[in-house]
């Protein structure tokens, strides 16, 4: 019996497919985490609507999205035209950066 540790038999799939799959589920946990109320979430899934980030663009669903979080947090819309990721205490940390 001889053991090999060769490839042979294995599906590749290209990486992009992998990490596009990946995206998409990121943007779907985070949409079910923003529907329950989540405020950060809020505004993680109005920058991936903005970007189209595991989702396609649209702004209008970022803008909504945006909206809900600003209820809780008006400092959110500073992060709105941001990447996916980038908050708004980052952006408060900037901005004291800046002044010092």
């Amino acid at each position: 019996m001889e053991i090999s540790g060769g490839t042979e038999g294995l599906n590749r799939v290209p990486l992009s497919e992998v990490v596009s799959d990946c995206v998409k589920r990121w943007f779907k946990d985070t949409l079910k985490e923003a529907k329950a109320g989540d405020i950060n979430m809020q505004v993680l899934v109005s920058q991936m609507y903005y970007s189209g980030y595991g989702v396609p663009r649209d702004a209008q669903k970022g803008r909504i999205w945006m909206t809900k979080a600003s209820r809780s947090r008006s400092s959110v819309w500073k992060v709105s035209d941001k990447h996916p990721g980038y908050n708004a205490s980052d952006s408060d940390s900037d901005e004291l950066t800046r002044d010092s």
